[in-house]
């Protein structure tokens, strides 16, 4: 346990993306300092660790977790090498935030949860989503019983930016992202709404799964990832969807709809969750991440706009912000982290606490969906889920 008043450091894994954004939420914490950070090389890692500030660059992610001043292991690499990752992080006594998916297959989140539960320290799978102040209210609202009897969970997650064929980056192939792109990159963190909003378990699923691409212009040379840049290209054959509809089964009578995709023109991060209840309707976009619809059948529809002092107290603890000042996507992964840093710093699990933040089981919940997905699309049939229940 550490001293409420002491520095928690921290290192980062993956200097893509998501990695820079772990950071930048990190530093406005406050008593948390991010040490190191490890690359995909050597050069590369030291390049990014001095534009970020960071004292120490590791071209090797197994130095950084043996480093003996880290408290805690943040892992925003490659889906490849979460598992391995996490593994050696938990060996070394370090607590861990590990990006989605927790592992490539539930073989591996399955090891993962009896290593993490047994050891003791604080782990957590990073379902940001779930920390948009509105979402919090909204769950607030279906646990109290707002909506009455819940009937229908749909939406979906609609990207655009793997819409061209030179369109590329490691998510497009299995080796190294997963048998799942669309329905792991964004179905994951849909499917984690939909239970964390409804408060009932994904049990069985219908899935299709669509590759409009099946060649993409691999790029010759390493590129950031989402850039367009115009550089020597190989075709290569593509062994993950674009896209995909899934039905859903949770608890006994809800059914659900998602719908993801990487290939829709014009939409940039569009997560839409709609939950329909017998007395009313919720309606939340990840693009106005600040408004919240309210549907009635016998009265006018209403449209909540983020604001502390109108909010129940869970969501209003989780704004930062008066009325009229926004927050979005950054301030999302600063309160997951702060509610991850809370725990260790009361004493986690040692002291008796619960985490409230999405944990390693969480994170297999997933991976064992994302099975079943698999098996649906192939055998073009329902298939059931056996998940952990929900805490």
């Amino acid at each position: 346990m550490m001293a409420d008043h002491s520095t928690i450091r921290v290192g980062v894994i993956g200097a893509g993306f998501i990695g820079p954004a772990h950071i930048e939420s990190l530093r406005r914490l406050g008593g948390v300092a991010v040490l190191a950070l490890a690359g995909r090389d050597q050069e590369s890692a030291e390049r990014k660790a001095a534009a970020l500030g960071i004292p120490r660059a590791y071209g090797d992610y197994l130095k950084l977790i043996a480093d003996p001043d880290l408290d805690v292991v943040h892992i925003c690499s490659p889906n490849r090498d979460h598992f391995p990752a996490a593994k050696a992080a938990l060996a070394a006594g370090k607590h861990v935030m590990c990006e989605k998916p927790l592992g490539m297959t539930s073989v591996e989140s399955k090891e993962l949860v009896a290593l993490a539960e047994a050891s003791g320290l604080a782990h957590a799978v990073t379902f940001n989503q779930r920390f948009y102040p509105l979402i919090q209210q909204a769950r607030t609202m279906i646990q109290r019983g707002d909506l009455g009897d819940i009937f229908l969970v749909h939406g979906g997650f609609w990207q655009d930016w793997l819409l061209f064929d030179t369109d590329y980056n490691w998510r497009v192939e299995g080796a190294a992202g997963g048998a799942l792109r669309a329905v792991g990159d964004l179905g994951s963190h849909w499917i984690d709404l939909a239970q964390f909003l409804t408060g009932l378990p994904v049990h069985k699923v219908l899935a299709d799964l669509m590759t409009f691409l099946p060649v993409r212009q691999k790029p010759e040379q390493a590129i950031e990832a989402f850039s367009t840049r115009d550089v020597p290209r190989t075709p290569v054959s593509m062994d993950t969807e674009d896209a995909a509809t899934v039905l859903l089964g949770l608890g006994e009578r809800v059914r659900g709809l998602m719908q993801v995709s990487q290939v829709s023109a014009g939409r940039k991060c569009k997560l839409e969750i709609e939950v329909n209840g017998s007395r009313g309707s919720l309606a939340w976009n990840a693009e106005r991440p600040n408004e919240l619809w309210i549907g009635h059948r016998d009265a006018p529809n209403q449209l909540l706009l983020k604001d502390p002092s109108l909010m129940d107290p869970p969501a209003a603890t989780i704004a930062r912000y008066p009325g009229g000042h926004d927050e979005g996507f950054a301030d999302s992964h600063t309160a997951i982290n702060r509610a991850l840093y809370t725990f260790i710093r009361s004493g986690g699990y040692g002291a008796g606490q619960q985490p409230t933040y999405p944990t390693f089981v969480d994170g297999h919940r997933e991976n064992l969906i994302a099975d079943a997905v698999l098996a649906s699309a192939r055998d073009e049939r329902w298939v059931s889920v056996d998940v952990p229940p929900l805490r």
